[in-house]
């Protein structure tokens, strides 16, 4: 046995009606309909608690139990909206990869301009206070352009990952569906 398999981590959550669970301004069948905000959060940010490598099983428990067994429904419904949101995330991802590959060469390109014109301040005008003040502002300027793509490629990318590693581990969870002793 491999001992450094990922641990279950199990999440419950209870509600009095099977529809409680599902957006009810959302007009598909409950297979494909969007969780209900209230329990999206909750299944989300318990998840968010463990690292990202963890599986889950999910325990709904219902007050009012539909006389059909609806595991298979509910465990279809949560494996493929959080299916849905771990693709959401990974598209999330490529666009911010794209926004800092432009944001990159834009920045780059404005700060070599403004290294030149401040080399070319610093040469021909250097008893001028105002021009050092300008050749300065010029750095300063070029390396504030600096600042997205920087933002981007060091802390933007990773949040998305992780989540994207979540919600694809929730859409493998193990669900069941019991009802509420009484």
């Amino acid at each position: 046995m491999n001992n450094h398999q990922a641990p279950v981590h199990q999440i419950e959550l209870r509600v009095a009606k099977l529809a409680e669970l599902f957006n009810s301004m959302d007009p598909t069948p409950f297979h494909h309909r969007n969780l209900d905000p209230d329990a999206e959060e909750f299944l989300e940010t318990w998840a968010l608690e463990f690292p990202q490598n963890s599986h889950f099983r999910i325990v709904v428990h219902i007050e009012q139990m539909p006389v059909d067994n609806p595991t298979a429904l509910v465990a279809e419904a949560i494996h493929n909206y959080f299916e849905y949101k771990s693709v959401r995330a990974k598209r999330r991802w490529l666009l911010l990869m794209r926004e800092g590959r432009a944001s990159l060469l834009i920045g780059l390109s404005f700060l070599a301009l403004c290294l030149l014109v401040a080399d070319i301040l610093a040469a021909n005008f250097q008893d001028s206070t105002f021009l050092k003040l300008l050749k300065e502002s010029l750095l300063i300027g070029g390396w504030v352009a600096m600042w997205r793509p920087m933002q981007i490629f060091l802390y933007e990318w990773w949040p998305i990952i992780r989540r994207s590693k979540i919600y694809r581990n929730l859409s493998h969870a193990s669900v069941h569906v019991i009802p509420v002793k009484v």
